[in-house]
């Protein structure tokens, strides 16, 4: 049987697992419910945001969108929510240059 390969977050999570750092909570029902309530408390949309964009990023968002099969505002909500938690990661893409010409 071939070893299984695991990243670096993967192979750190086993080895904690190892070490018997996990421990189940006592009442997984009563837990479950309580994170449930802060997903949606966190992904309640109560806010309306209106800003201009250029046709040309409005374009790109809306293609994304359908590649993903998710409306183009949820994507847009989607990476700014990465953004300001600091799980969006910046991947240049190929034949693209970013650059500031400030």
């Amino acid at each position: 049987m071939d070893k299984i390969k695991l990243d670096k977050e993967e192979k750190d999570f086993l080895d904690s697992y190892e070490r018997g750092e996990w421990k189940s909570v006592k009442n997984l029902e009563k837990e479950i419910l309580k994170h449930r309530g802060y997903a949606r408390e966190t992904l309640r949309k109560d806010k309306r945001v209106n800003i201009r964009i250029s046709s040309m990023v409005l374009e790109e968002l809306q293609t994304r969108a359908v590649e993903d099969g998710m409306p183009y505002q949820t994507l847009i909500s989607s990476i700014l929510h990465r953004f300001v938690t600091g799980r969006l990661i910046e991947k240049p893409r190929s034949g693209k240059s970013f650059e500031n010409n400030a």
